[in-house]
């Protein structure tokens, strides 16, 4: 089972997209669309620091590693739960998990394997630090229990060389049909993405 279109989009507004290396609040270097070292490579810490040269190509590969990366969250997510999952339901507690990592240990995880899903739907909001999670707590109850998909832009933000990120004001904000174009492009096969890179090269000039 894989996250909808929807949910991925979802789920990238959630995070926001950052095209550079970040510190987030936990003081954890980040990068993209909440990729950490903890996922696997690339290694926030290790690359260039502050905004890239090329803001599309940079966006491109926050994509590319945030498709990379859901595999094991996804993964993860059908080891913890034990009864059967509608879609939405399945976008939400990868969402959820792709936050906090701990589908594992969840009380929502102990109701829904107990075929309680109000009471899951409700365990959601157990996960409420810092005060500014909660709007995404709500978002993803309300994904779970009534497949109420969020909507509206997601937010890019610039980054400096110290790994600040400026949330003042976005610098870049992506429809959900230019979000879904860009994982269309992140789950093609390499050689596949380089063949439509060559070709609109071949385009262009």
């Amino acid at each position: 089972m894989q996250m909808t279109d929807r949910g991925l989009v979802a789920l990238a507004r959630h995070e926001g997209i950052v095209p550079g290396p970040y510190m987030d609040v936990k003081q954890v270097w980040t990068f993209g669309i909440g990729h950490t070292a903890a996922a696997g490579p690339p290694d926030p810490e290790a690359m260039p620091r502050g905004m890239p040269e090329d803001l599309e190509a940079g966006i491109r590969e926050a994509f590319r590693t945030f498709r990379a990366d859901l595999a094991r969250y996804e993964a993860d997510v059908l080891r913890a739960v034990t009864v059967p999952l509608a879609p939405h339901e399945f976008d939400a507690l990868v969402s959820f998990h792709y936050n906090t990592g701990d589908i594992a240990r969840a009380a929502l995880t102990r109701h829904l394997n107990a075929c309680n899903r109000v009471a899951a739907a409700n365990a959601f909001l157990n996960w409420r630090r810092p005060a500014s999670i909660i709007p995404r707590r709500e978002a993803e109850r309300d994904l779970f229990h009534y497949g109420r998909y969020p909507g509206g832009p997601i937010p890019v933000w610039s980054v400096d060389r110290a790994g600040r990120v400026d949330f003042s004001q976005a610098i870049r904000r992506l429809t959900e049909n230019e979000a879904k174009a860009l994982l269309r492009h992140a789950s093609a096969p390499t050689w596949w993405r380089k063949l439509l890179e060559y070709f609109k090269g071949r385009a262009i000039s």
